[in-house]
């Protein structure tokens, strides 16, 4: 178990496309639970901080054995809050307490098919100087993204050649994994980060659940899943 690392699992209460996601029940278990289980997989659960506004997640959470250190403040907790200010108030939290940490792992409670393997990959892509490691997948978009010209037909958008097939591969973040440096944090915060590395993940393992048809996905493919280890 590493020592070196602090895992934050932020989990608000409010959702808006689907109520109540990041406790609802995804085959068995709240959907919380899968990057709770990942987390513990990678240190110990006094490093693991779900950082959440809402009793209910905090209910079910310590119900699942994982003890919440604290209740995030309103500030924290509303649309213009940004994902850097919940976790610095994390690592706040933490070093006045005298525990220090190198560096941070992100893991968002929507990415229930992240895999544990793949979370190592990412922490062994990191190092001290860069601002972070960020999971993606490959996207599409540079294929499919068009616009309507001055005649009112569409145009493809990033067409960088009259070549057919002739785009640039793109990336696109897939909110799974963030192994970021806590310095460079306390710094410039995430949306000043220059220095990033990505972290390849498959489409699969890319499912961020933001609606109900996200979760309906996720629900069959793992139990689709299960059925095979049958």
């Amino acid at each position: 178990m590493r020592n070196d690392i602090l895992i934050i699992i932020p989990a608000r209460g409010g959702s808006k496309r689907l109520s109540g996601k990041n406790i609802k029940e995804l085959c068995g278990k709240p959907l919380i639970g899968y990057s709770i289980d990942v987390a513990r997989a990678i240190t110990n659960d006094e490093n693991i901080c779900v950082s959440t506004d809402d009793v209910n997640i905090i209910d079910v959470v310590e119900k699942y054995g994982l003890k919440v250190p604290f209740v995030r403040p309103d500030v924290l907790s509303s649309d213009t809050a940004t994902t850097s200010d919940v976790l610095i108030h994390a690592i706040d939290f933490y070093e006045k307490q005298g525990k220090h940490f190198s560096k941070l792992l992100l893991l968002q409670p929507t990415s229930p098919l992240r895999k544990i393997e793949e979370v190592r990959e990412a922490l062994s892509l990191y190092s001290d100087d860069i601002d972070m490691v960020v999971s993606v997948r490959e996207s599409n978009v540079s294929k499919i993204l068009c616009e309507e010209n001055n005649d009112g037909f569409l145009d493809l958008s990033l067409r960088k050649s009259s070549i057919i097939g002739a785009f640039p591969t793109l990336y696109e973040y897939n909110g799974a994994i963030y192994v970021i440096n806590i310095n460079s944090l306390k710094e410039k915060g995430m949306s000043g980060f220059t220095r990033r590395v990505k972290y390849v993940m498959t489409k699969e393992s890319s499912i961020d659940i933001d609606d109900i048809y996200d979760f309906m996905l996720a629900e069959a493919i793992m139990n689709k899943m299960k059925h095979k280890q049958l």
